[in-house]
């Protein structure tokens, strides 16, 4: 009698476990389906960026908060250019105060570390700007972003156009001009991004 009850009691606790099982199961899988939508949506979008691998990189990662929203996704990427431009001009920053520096160097480098706060000031702005968007006054307050956006990658594209030539040489260039040029990519990406929620939304 008492191996028939623990024998039944033991079948019960396996189908409790795989029912419980089951159902856990379905949400996962939802989870998962949507996961991948929420991607696919970012790579569809960054293709239509002049440089899609760096978008969708730099993007994908923050797919389950920007779902398929253009609004979320611009958003995200104006936050992220900002982040890298935050960094860069950071880095900047530390480079222009080394030692060793020739005087040519050292002018470029303060150039660069001006337009480089410049543009971060541009695109604190937009993310401001961003923010208060309502239906209202949409078409204002994007015609605004899109300015601001745009004259931060000038400012970016002016900061790397003083290091062309033989300004500076050898690896210290190429590391400048590196965390430069991301930089412009990034909110190249963004205005872009930016661009095509605008038209939608319209």
């Amino acid at each position: 009698m008492e191996n028939y009850t623990s024998k039944s009691i033991a079948t019960t606790l396996i189908l409790l476990t795989l029912i419980y099982s089951g159902r856990a199961a379905r949400p996962a899988a939802a989870s998962t389906a949507g996961d991948t939508k929420n991607t696919q949506f970012i790579r569809a979008s960054c293709s239509a960026t002049t440089y899609p691998t760096l978008c969708y990189s730099s993007l994908s990662s923050h797919a389950s908060a920007i779902q398929q929203d253009p609004k979320l996704l611009a958003h995200a990427a104006l936050s992220v250019s900002l982040d890298t431009a935050r960094s860069t001009s950071a880095d900047m920053v530390k480079i222009s105060r080394r030692a060793g520096l020739t005087r040519r160097e050292a002018g470029a480098m303060a150039d660069c570390v001006e337009e480089l706060r410049d543009s971060v000031d541009q695109l604190r702005k937009s993310m401001a700007e961003m923010n208060q968007i309502k239906g209202s006054n949409f078409g204002l307050t994007m015609s605004d972003v899109q300015t601001w956006v745009s004259a931060a990658l000038t400012d970016e594209d002016t900061c790397m156009d003083g290091f062309a030539g033989k300004v500076m040489n050898g690896a210290a260039r190429a590391a400048v001009r590196g965390r430069i040029l991301n930089v412009v990519h990034m909110t190249s990406n963004a205005l872009a991004l930016i661009n095509s929620y605008a038209a939608i939304h319209g």
